[in-house]
This record gives C-alpha cells, sequence and structure tokens, in this order.
C-alpha cells in the first residue's frame, strides 16, 4: 500500500510534440495534471523529468503550469536512474515508493520502473497516466513491468490510497479533482 510518508511522483518526459503523438493524448495530460495536482494537495514530493528538452521541447503547458515551483531535471538516458541529478533529487526526498507516470510507456518509463525495481525501490505504475505512441507498445511494457515486479495502479486508486479515510483534510479537494 501507498503511503504518504514513503511515496514520490516522477513525471517522465511528457513534453513538446511527442506528447500529442500519444495514444489517447488528451486524456493522458488531463490525468497526469490531475496526479500532479493531487500529489500537491497531499504535499508529495515530485520530482519532474525533460529528456533532451533541447531537442524534444519543454513540458507541455497544462502541465508547466502545474509544476511553476519546481525545475525539471534534464535527462538523456533513457532511464531517470542514469541521470545522476535524478538520482540525488530521488535520494534526498528518502522516499522508497515511486509513483511513476509520463511517457513512453515502453521506453522511458519501463527502463526507469526497471532500474528502481533493481535499486529495491517499490514501483507503482499509473496506468491511467502513461502511454505510448501505439496501445500495443504501451500494454506490453505494463504486462512486462507487472510481471517483473512494478505495482499497477489508476490516479484514482492512488489518490484514495494515499488518504487512507474520508476523514483525511484533503478528501474534498481530491473528491472534486477526480469527478
Amino acid at each position: 500500500m501507498l503511503n504518504l510518508e514513503s511515496t514520490v511522483l516522477v513525471v517522465v518526459d511528457v513534453q513538446g510534440k511527442l506528447a500529442t503523438l500519444m495514444h489517447e493524448h488528451e486524456q493522458l495530460s488531463h490525468n497526469i495534471v490531475t496526479m500532479v495536482k493531487g500529489a500537491k494537495l497531499l504535499n508529495l514530493p515530485i520530482i519532474w523529468l525533460e529528456q533532451i528538452p533541447e531537442k524534444l521541447g519543454p513540458s507541455i503547458p497544462e502541465l508547466a503550469k502545474e509544476l511553476l515551483d519546481f525545475s525539471p531535471v534534464k535527462k538523456s538516458s533513457f532511464s531517470a536512474c542514469g541521470e545522476p541529478d535524478f538520482m540525488s533529487a530521488l535520494e534526498k526526498t528518502g522516499c522508497r515508493q515511486v509513483l511513476l507516470t509520463g511517457i513512453e510507456t515502453h521506453i522511458c518509463v519501463y527502463q526507469t520502473a526497471m532500474d528502481l525495481l533493481a535499486g529495491g525501490y517499490e514501483v507503482e505504475v499509473l496506468v491511467d497516466a502513461v502511454s505510448s505512441r501505439t496501445i500495443q507498445n504501451k500494454e506490453v511494457a505494463l504486462d512486462k513491468m507487472s510481471a517483473l515486479g512494478a505495482d499497477l495502479t489508476t490516479v484514482e486508486m492512488a489518490l484514495f490510497e494515499l488518504m487512507k479515510s474520508a476523514e483525511a483534510p484533503q478528501f474534498r479537494d481530491i473528491a472534486k479533482l477526480i469527478k
């Protein structure tokens, strides 16, 4: 089970024109932004990644708007774990549970998940907040990550799991986000 004290949200490479080429990209963008808003309400640490932004462009505007208080970690390796600045940011959170969102499921999300699992982290992939250009690539990646130890979840499931109770102070605001 996810818990507030040990969970970090990692947002992977939701950038430029590539983001618009993802399967069901409008719903994907909505779900990622919803997760980021929820994470902020819950005071979760957030690590925001951009893959070679000078070539792929910046994060999509609706996401960047929600992350104004954060700076993206630039990377060139497909796995975020290949970027020392990411590993340093992750270690500073003290979190051992990683919620992954972003693109592309079968490349950067997959390779990040595999390296995190190998490093002893618990990984949960937000299936409704990751995508690839083709549904087949997304499905194969999710199957493979699940078989190798990553847990699969959804934005709504993760947010409610983190709150644990309708008595959580953020309950009303989170409930409004997902409706």
